[in-house]
């Protein structure tokens, strides 16, 4: 059997989008992604909750909205309550209170001092997202803000993350992830990156100095970025940008309803 992916307090563990057309958005990211969806919620009750899976693992989901939220990262918690009153005290605002969502878990919306929304995820019966890092799957959050410094000095009072020069700018991590990770569900990760930096396998997610309003960017693997952008075209999303990087290809895209991410390549140096 795979093993279950666990998430620590801190980390990056889920990601989700409100979509007003059900349909649409389904065919959408199925043509895109590959993505197969079954609905949480139980029989007979109000609204819908789809889960997105990958080869059979959950990798994302669709719930119900006016199709104007973008897609929502999610932050593992040990127990939300004490979490979102930690978000208070070190600056940040509880949008929506901690409530149960079912058997799955309890969560709330939060927002950092920036104005920066993502919710927390205490997990009972849902882990989190078990198909990332592969082509179809989320593969990292990037959090955009206009004072990197403050967002990473509350990140840090809460979930204790850093930002690690040695890393280089950009690369966030918490402290005894990558010893997580082997343990519980990767045990070959520090072989496979025998040659990254010291503290590379403790990264958690990204941070980019951006003029706009502070928001979380979700990133989306891809096979070919060029022949997903086609698909995004064909099935009536939008292309924003494109861009190289020394390691990647990638596209800034737009689904039907307008919610915005990223499609990206894995293209290392020859």
């Amino acid at each position: 059997m795979t093993q279950t992916r666990e998430y620590p307090q801190g980390v990056p563990c889920w990601v989700d989008r409100e979509v007003g057309d059900r349909a649409g958005a389904e065919r959408f990211y199925r043509d895109l992604f590959g993505w197969e969806f079954a609905n949480a919620m139980p029989p007979g009750a109000p609204g819908f909750y789809d889960i997105a899976t990958l080869d059979g693992a959950d990798a994302a989901a669709l719930g119900p909205g006016d199709g104007t939220a973008g897609w929502m990262s999610y932050l593992a918690c040990d127990d939300a309550d004490a979490t979102a009153a930690a978000i208070e005290a070190a600056g940040g605002s509880v949008l929506v209170a901690p409530e149960d969502a079912g058997p799955g878990g309890r969560a709330a919306t939060c927002a950092d001092p920036q104005g920066a929304v993502f919710r927390l995820w205490q997990a009972r019966r849902r882990r989190g997202a078990q198909a990332v890092n592969v082509d179809g799957a989320w593969n990292f959050s990037d959090l955009h803000t206009p004072d990197p410094e403050a967002s990473v000095a509350f990140y840090a009072k809460v979930f204790g993350w850093e930002v690690d020069p040695r890393l280089g700018a950009g690369m966030i991590r918490l402290p005894g992830y990558g010893d997580f990770v082997v343990a519980t569900a990767d045990p070959e990760l520090f072989e496979r990156n025998a040659g990254s930096p010291e503290g590379f396998t403790d990264v958690i997610a990204g941070i980019t100095t951006d003029a706009s309003p502070a928001h979380w960017v979700i990133r989306f693997s891809v096979a070919d970025r060029d022949a997903s952008v086609r698909t995004v075209e064909g099935a009536g999303g939008r292309v924003i940008s494109r861009a190289d990087t020394e390691w990647t290809r990638e596209a800034v895209v737009a689904d039907p309803e307008g919610a915005e991410f990223v499609v990206s390549q894995y293209a290392p140096p020859a």
